[in-house]
């Protein structure tokens, strides 16, 4: 009875590793038709297509047009207007056939402070947009390094499943047979399961990378394979001077926090200044009055060409809402200043973890590498013990043990790929937030073998 158990669940677990197979060979099929896009392609995509880039490019415009706005304050605003009409006994009004008024800010005192913060303002914009394109470019490469890094793992797990359903036969003979004990087989179909819950997951990660780089790019998702060969090298990076001053000169966003706490400081100046100074105005204005109606009636000397030009002075003794708002605008500029300093420190909390963990990743990598490799060696010097026979002394190893053999150092690639990436991964974030980004992601790799 546990024999016919046992040769049941080796037919089953041999019909769902075709099915496997299938399955793969179609993904292949499907995968190679797909036109591949490079890195270089998909970056520019993103930058292009990326919606916070656009609502950042956004800003910059409204914040040009501040500046545009402060600035022509000074100039001359022209309007021309007519009130035609009839009118009969004493006149009420001017009826004039057209009228055209010119009127300008002369001299204020709280205007040269707007100016210099609505120029801050746009100098924010300009940083943020820098700094969300520097984040755009980030996302973008990790999402791409990270698809062709699950790929090759799907392959490496593709793989191991032709290995698991050699192993599972072998060891179902072998039970079959009274040589390994049921243990044996359970603990292959096991490795087997385990195998496949791990491609699921990987193949539930590939789904949503295509998905987050088709909303950065604007491609189909389904369009998207990566190429590898096209994925410059992420630079080792030493540090150079103190983390705080590396924050304050490279790190666009920090910068745009410093720019818009500025804007609001000139601005708390200017509201202050707007109590208790005078403000001066040019105007001009010149009216050309109907001849039919009868002002010539009741007013000596009336002509019908009238003209006016002057300067208007403001003197502001008491207003208790500027006191308010210079009040509310202090304060804001207060906040805003307190924000830039904890996002400066924050950033330099982050690059300093970084920065430290470079080396560690590397062991890690390191690590990974050489257990991939000794896994391979092992495994050559097993296929070369079983291609010789029984011509080398010692202990012969099995057929089971070359299928073990081939799991485990295809186990160790998978392995090393994953701390190959997580090394990458914190090296483009360091790169990031030193304000490299872009520049490394315009390189051109080098062919490789």
């Amino acid at each position: 009875m546990q024999i016919a158990e046992i040769r049941g669940s080796a037919v089953l677990v041999r019909r769902t590793f075709q099915l496997v197979f299938l399955g793969v060979f179609t993904l292949a099929a499907q995968t190679g038709a797909r036109a591949q896009v490079s890195f270089s392609t998909a970056v520019d995509l993103a930058l292009r297509n990326s919606t916070q880039v656009r609502i950042s490019a956004a800003d910059v415009q409204h914040a040009e047009a501040g500046v545009m706005e402060s600035v022509d304050a000074y100039k001359p605003s022209f309007s021309v207007g007519s009130s035609l009409g009839y009118s009969y006994g004493f006149p009420v009004g001017q009826p004039s056939i057209y009228t055209v008024n010119a009127q300008s800010l002369a001299l204020s005192f709280s205007q040269p402070a707007y100016i210099r913060s609505s120029r801050a303002a746009l100098l924010a914009a300009q940083l943020q947009l820098k700094n969300t394109r520097q984040q755009v470019i980030l996302d973008a490469a990790l999402d791409y390094i990270e698809l062709a890094k699950v790929n090759q793992q799907i392959t490496a797990l593709d793989q191991q499943t032709g290995f698991i359903g050699r192993l599972i036969e072998i060891e179902s003979e072998r039970v079959n047979a009274g040589v390994d004990s049921k243990v044996e087989l359970t603990q292959a179909r096991l490795t087997g399961a385990q195998i496949a819950l791990r491609r699921l997951h990987l193949v539930d990660q590939v789904e949503l990378l295509r998905a987050r780089l088709a909303h950065l790019t604007g491609l189909a998702p389904g369009d998207f394979t990566p190429d590898p060969q096209t994925i410059p090298d992420a630079p080792e990076i030493t540090q150079q001077g103190s983390v705080e001053g590396l924050v304050m000169q490279s790190n666009s966003g920090v910068k745009a926090a410093y720019a818009s706490a500025q804007s609001k400081f000139d601005i708390a100046y200017g509201d202050a200044r707007q109590n208790n100074r005078p403000t001066f105005g040019f105007g001009l204005e010149y009216n050309r009055y109907a001849k039919f109606n009868n002002y010539s009636e009741y007013y000596l000397r009336f002509q019908h060409n009238n003209f006016n030009v002057g300067i208007q002075i403001t003197m502001p003794l008491f207003d208790a809402t500027r006191k308010a708002r210079a009040k509310g605008s202090s304060a804001e500029a207060l906040q805003a200043s307190a924000q830039a300093d904890q996002l400066r420190d924050q950033t330099g909390e982050q690059l300093l973890q970084l920065q430290k963990s470079q080396a560690e990743l590397t062991a890690q990598e390191q690590v990974a590498e050489l257990q991939n490799e000794l896994a391979q060696d092992q495994l050559d010097a097993i296929t070369t013990q079983l291609r010789l026979g029984g011509s080398s002394g010692g202990a012969q190893p099995l057929p089971k043990d070359e299928q073990a053999a081939r799991i485990n150092e295809r186990s160790r690639f998978v392995d090393t790929l994953e701390a190959r990436f997580a090394l990458t991964q914190a090296r483009l974030t360091l790169l990031r937030s030193m304000g490299r980004i872009e520049d490394w992601a315009k390189e051109v790799p080098p062919p490789r073998p």
